[in-house]
Order: C-alpha cells, then sequence, then structure tokens
C-alpha cells in the first residue's frame, strides 16, 4: 500500500512521528513536508504549496493520505486533486487550537479552531494522540459551533467523533534501552525537556528552583528542549541563579540527550498545554521519577496506584513533592524503575502496526 503523509510543521515531534512511521511502516510511506517555522501562516497557505511538493514527489496517486492537522485539510484535498485522485484521508491531531493557551502577544482568532474543525469534519478518519485530546476536542467544537448564525455543523459533531480513532505517538524508545541505575552518591538530577515556550510552564519550573534553593537542598538541574527566538525571560536568570548546579542549558545532540535521560533522577512538567508528552514518555522509559500536573493527559499516563505520588495539584504541591523524591531517593527511584515498563506501549514496536491496520481500514 501507498501512503502519503503530509507534515506542514516538519521539526521536533512533528518530525519524529513522521519519520518514525514512515521508517516503521509495513507499506510504502512518502513524505510530504514543509519546514517548521510560522505555524500561523501553515495552517493558512501550506496547502497550495504543500500541493505543489506532492505533484512532484508522488508519481501515481497514493492508497491513503495520512495529513497532519497543522494545515487546512479540505484545502489541501481541493488543491491535490490531481495528485491524490480519489484517496481516503486520514488527519492526525497532535495538538489543538481549540484549548492552546494565548501568550501576551497573541489575542483570539477563531480561524485556527474552524482550520482543525474542518479539517476532523472532511476527514475519513480522523485521529488523536490521547483520549483526553478526543474527548476534549469535541466537546470544544461543539461549544465553538454554537457561536455561529445558522447552519452551525452541530448535528455533525456525534458522527465526526464515531469515526474518530485514538493512536499515540510512536516513540523511539529502543534507543533509549531500560533504565539505568542511578548513582546514589550525586546531587540528585532534576530535569525539565520541554520546548521552550509559553504553553510549556516555563516560569512556573523557575519559581520551582527557586523555592528548593530557599530550602537549602543540593541539587543540580538540566533544563534542555528546543528553543525559537528568545528563550523565556524566566530561564535566563538560571544560570546566574544555580551557577554550576546547572547541569545541562539548551538543545542538545540526541546521544547526549539520551545520555541525560539516563542520569535525570527527577523528570518535572509544569506544562499548560499537553496532548501526548514525548519528552515526559521518553523520560519515565529511562527510568526517571516523574512529577507532572494533575491535568490534561497526565493522567493518563501515570497508573492509579502511583498518581498520588506522581501528580502534584498545585505550585506548593509540585514543590513539596519534589521535596520528597530527594529527601526518599531510593523510593522515588524505584517507582521511576516501575513506571518505565508502562511506557513501552508507546515504542514503535508496539504502535505501527495500530497505524497500518487502520489506515489499511481505509482502502
Amino acid at each position: 500500500m501507498k501512503i502519503t503523509l503530509v507534515e506542514p510543521y516538519y521539526g521536533g515531534s512533528h518530525r519524529a512521528w513522521a519519520d518514525g512511521y514512515r521508517d516503521n511502516s509495513a507499506h510504502e510511506v512518502t513524505l510530504v513536508t514543509h519546514e517548521a517555522r510560522f505555524w500561523k501562516w501553515r495552517m493558512h497557505g501550506a496547502h497550495v504549496t504543500l500541493a505543489e511538493v506532492a505533484g512532484a514527489a508522488i508519481e501515481t496517486p497514493p492508497d491513503v493520505v495520512l495529513a497532519s492537522s497543522m494545515m487546512n485539510v479540505p484545502a489541501f484535498v481541493g488543491a491535490a486533486r490531481r495528485t491524490i485522485g480519489d484517496a481516503p484521508v486520514a488527519v492526525y491531531f497532535h495538538e489543538s487550537q481549540f484549548s492552546y493557551p494565548l501568550s501576551p502577544l497573541d489575542r483570539i482568532d477563531q480561524t485556527y479552531p474552524m482550520i482543525n474543525w474542518t479539517s476532523a469534519a472532511v476527514a475519513d478518519l480522523p485521529i488523536f494522540n490521547s483520549e483526553f485530546h478526543r474527548s476534549l476536542f469535541f466537546d470544544q467544537a461543539e461549544r465553538f459551533l454554537r457561536r455561529f448564525p445558522d447552519r452551525t455543523h452541530g448535528h455533525l459533531i456525534d458522527e465526526v467523533e464515531r469515526r474518530s480513532i485514538v493512536l499515540p505517538v510512536g516513540v523511539d524508545l529502543e534507543r533509549i534501552g531500560p533504565p539505568a541505575e542511578r548513582r546514589g552518591d550525586d546531587p540528585p538530577l532534576i530535569l525539565w525537556n520541554q520546548r521552550w515556550e509559553h504553553d510549556k510552564g516555563p516560569d512556573e519550573f523557575v519559581e520551582m528552583i527557586e523555592s528548593l534553593l530557599d530550602m537549602g537542598l543540593d541539587f543540580r538541574v538540566a533544563v534542555v528542549g528546543e528553543r525559537f527566538v528568545s528563550a523565556p525571560e524566566s530561564f535566563e536568570r538560571l544560570p546566574d541563579l544555580l551557577g554550576d548546579r546547572l547541569a545541562a542549558f539548551g538543545f542538545l545532540p540526541d546521544d547526549q540527550y539520551v545520555d541525560l535521560l539516563r542520569r535525570a533522577d527527577i523528570v518535572v512538567s509544569t506544562a499548560h498545554h499537553e496532548f501526548f508528552g514525548i519528552a515526559i514518555v521518553e523520560a519515565i522509559g529511562a527510568g526517571a521519577f516523574p512529577l507532572l500536573p494533575n491535568r490534561l493527559v497526565y493522567p493518563e499516563r501515570i497508573p492509579a496506584q502511583y498518581r498520588d505520588r506522581c501528580l502534584y495539584e498545585d505550585q506548593d504541591g509540585l514543590v513539596n513533592q519534589v521535596a520528597w523524591a530527594m529527601a526518599h531517593r531510593k523510593h522515588a527511584g524505584r517507582i521511576g524503575a516501575e513506571l518505565a515498563s508502562t511506557v513501552r506501549q508507546f515504542d514503535w514496536s508496539a504502535v505501527t502496526a495500530r497505524y497500518d491496520e487502520a489506515l489499511e481500514g481505509l482502502v
């Protein structure tokens, strides 16, 4: 079977997803991509230029099109009709514009959630990366569509939801290997490994670090991840604040990143927007003890018996639970090692067949 995978934002987790499926699928997967920048412009205009790229890359119509939601999928289908023919279309939702938290520089723009909705409505198969995402999407779409004056699409909500499915993002956990034994004689290493953007809560993480320093605790910190034009202002204070406690700061090559994952004792998320959490899954897979907000997708990532210890409710709860993990390092380490096996279900070796089967079902 020939699959055309269309990714308008080919970078970071989107690139890892596209490459991972291409490299692991039993089918022939051709990537049609644009660079990972100017996401708003990608959603408005990428369908035209991606149709051109598809026309040059594809000799015969594919059996299936798998498109990322970072574009106007119905418009792409129209622009690429001579290239893709009547191939069925699946759309994969990495994130949702219904609930993306605005930065101080943004203002509300209903264009982007409408693009998300029409992409789901027109696709033969809408795919979401978590049950949390799927449920939230349709709940918010229903409320969003009530704002319009007539023919509001509300009658389509149940139908589109019924034909939607959940498929987790595949994660390359094989490259990380089994959980490593942590050295108990070094100060504990706290890891933050998210995108350096406002929706990942960098200010809350720095506030946590300041609280731990005020408590006189001994620890090291690694702050790594993809950064864009400028770092969050709060992060700019970290080198002076931490000095030689700062074990890593910035983007790392993958081999150094994997080594860091295997050394981290605690991984922290302060995110306000997360539908899957590849970086957290990677850290858990390496055996780090996770401390995650009790919201978003994170309750899906932690089995019920560990949630009281691994999920926090507020900033004070985060500080207290990090302090507990440092004071009870062996106990936290055992929990981390036990949790590592629970995320193996997301390795590409476990999820690829589910993708293949879902797309085969469209043909």
